[in-house]
């Protein structure tokens, strides 16, 4: 069995305002750029539900490196306004423990297929 690499994860869930999902992904993109090449994040994945629901999955080396990240207020005001402008509702997060690491590094995104 492989050893789990990230110390940290959590999910963010959220329902979207009706046609504002392009602004959200946008918005979404950005910000996860900019704490996985500025602040450590190890990496991020946006998935859309069948229940409409938006999730994403976030991996981090420690919850503190989070926190860190998280502490940040300029991180890119414009994104997070326009990411808060397009969410109707947003769930609790989930925070996880991984325990096995069998996921397949990969940046092509779906509009690359």
């Amino acid at each position: 069995m492989k050893e789990s690499l990230a110390g940290f994860a959590a999910i963010y869930r959220w329902r979207l305002h009706p046609g504002m999902e392009a602004q959200f992904i946008e918005a979404w993109t950005r910000i996860s750029e900019l704490y996985l090449y500025r602040y450590g994040s190890l990496g991020s994945r946006l998935h859309r539900g069948p229940d409409d629901i938006w999730y994403s999955y976030a991996q981090w080396p420690n919850e503190a490196s989070r926190e860190s990240a998280f502490l940040v207020d300029t991180l890119d005001t414009e994104a997070g306004e326009l990411m808060r402008e397009a969410i109707a509702e947003t769930f609790p997060e989930i925070v996880l423990e991984p325990i096995v690491d069998l996921i397949v590094p990969t940046r092509r995104t779906k509009t690359e297929s």
